[in-house]
């Protein structure tokens, strides 16, 4: 039995009533039909309203491709969904009458009466805690590094796992940390930070349980610890590898019990927040080296997330520069050259996101005029101007040719080649896709690999 218009029209109306952005897809990628959400925040009049989209296939709509995304280098829900037959769920960069963002896809099966699989309801959700576009708080990103960990943020934040952020120092840590919080049920309630750098055993107690009046000298009144502040919320305790062995036995205690007693007090109280940890350090390698409990490592590790560095998402130095030139700053209007940008995507940023952010600040400080130049940050960098490029070992001559030293793997000679081509000055991803005869995607999917 077909699936009749009259049942189209009874879908239809179901997911008018529903809040998230909804359309209707055939097996051909085409869209048949779409709910008042997705026309009041997707198909506006400036666009030409719904009937600008109807028939159109969603890759072209959404992402202006003329291949479906899986052929441009992106996974495609409704392949997924059609060759598995049940919901598939991504993260993409989606084109919006407000520019680029990201979304939150995730593609369903419709089934007729005799469970053939007729159409595709799409549903988008936009993602509130990043921005592809310079923003003056939040994560923002769009590199492929950055789309795996947000995807990551996104699919663990409703739940109440345990998280435990990786990566060097200045990543952003405490930021993907608050987008987990964000993300969460837990949303309205305390987010609280806490730097496990340099806690003593009496402080740690005290700052994370509280203590009773009268507990120690001094105490002269009962304190609430940040367990007791972030009830209903989040914890969030940065640089967990620095706790002493001491330490990390009362914080393993916290957590396999869920319970606590202030310093000095007697009664035990229950805790109520969702932990989320993060460190620069190996804490497998701690392990091994008997400077970290295995048992509480294993409490940690429940969802691991890797926070890329600078140099793995080198692709939104600019974006990132030109949202911390907006956080920094107080000259409305000022911004950087082409040259002044290609030289901060040029450097290797071994502080990541912190030294980048200090060097704009000090280069905003020392500029007088609207726009900041390359010469002006090279002048305020720690080293002059001179730190090595991001493409570290990639041979390139005195007539700025592209050498290797000897025979290699034509895959690695293709990664050394890329490198070189992207560590050259103004080099992006949109220029240099059609000199080397390749989609902007496929440039991508290989700088990824």
């Amino acid at each position: 039995m077909d699936y009749s218009a009259s049942q189209l029209n009874e879908l239809i109306s179901f997911l008018d009533g529903l809040p998230e952005p909804r359309i209707v897809m055939d097996a051909d990628y085409r869209i048949v039909a779409a709910n008042k959400a997705y026309r009041r925040e997707y198909a506006g009049s400036g666009s030409g309203g719904v009937a600008s989209i109807l028939g159109r296939r969603c890759y072209e709509v959404s992402h202006h491709f003329t291949v479906p995304c899986d052929q441009a280098g992106e996974s495609c829900p409704l392949k997924l969904s059609q060759e598995e037959g049940a919901s598939r769920r991504v993260l993409h960069l989606h084109h919006t009458p407000r520019g680029e963002e990201h979304v939150d896809v995730e593609t369903t099966p419709v089934r007729d009466q005799e469970g053939r699989i007729v159409y595709f309801v799409e549903t988008l959700r936009m993602v509130q805690q990043a921005s592809s576009r310079p923003a003056a708080q939040g994560l923002v990103g769009r590199s492929p590094a950055f789309q795996q960990m947000l995807e990551k943020v996104l699919r663990v934040a409703p739940a109440q796992a345990t998280v435990l952020l990786l990566g060097e120092t200045g990543t952003g840590k405490e930021l993907v940390a608050q987008a987990v919080h964000e993300a969460s049920g837990r949303r309205d309630s305390p987010f609280v930070a806490v730097d496990c750098t340099g806690l003593t055993e009496n402080l740690f107690e005290s700052e994370l349980f509280g203590h009773e009046k009268g507990a120690f000298t001094g105490a002269a009144f009962r304190k609430l610890g940040l367990v007791e502040s972030a009830s209903g919320g989040t914890l969030f305790l940065d640089e967990i590898g620095e706790l002493p062995p001491a330490l990390q036995v009362k914080l393993l205690r916290l957590l396999e019990t869920g319970t606590y007693r202030r310093v000095g007090g007697v009664d035990t109280l229950r805790a109520d927040f969702r932990l989320v940890a993060a460190t620069h350090r190996d804490l497998k390698e701690m392990v091994r080296q008997e400077r970290f409990r295995r048992d509480l490592y294993y409490r940690l590790n429940t969802f691991p997330i890797h926070t890329p560095s600078l140099a793995e998402r080198w692709e939104d130095i600019p974006l990132l520069a030109a949202s911390l030139l907006e956080r920094v700053d107080h000259r409305p209007g000022r911004h950087f050259s082409a040259e002044a940008l290609a030289w901060l995507a040029g450097r290797n940023w071994e502080g990541n996101i912190r030294e980048l952010r200090n060097l704009i600040e000090r280069a905003t400080l020392m500029s007088d005029g609207e726009e900041i130049s390359a010469a002006k940050l090279a002048e305020v960098a720690d080293d002059g101007g001179e730190s090595k490029a991001l493409a570290e070992g990639v041979g390139g001559g005195a007539d700025d040719s592209f050498r290797v030293p000897g025979p290699l793997p034509l895959a690695q000679l293709e990664q050394r080649y890329l490198a070189w081509l992207m560590a050259r000055p103004g080099a992006d991803v949109r220029t240099l896709a059609p000199a080397l005869g390749v989609s902007e995607r496929t440039l991508y999917r290989k700088l990824r690999r």
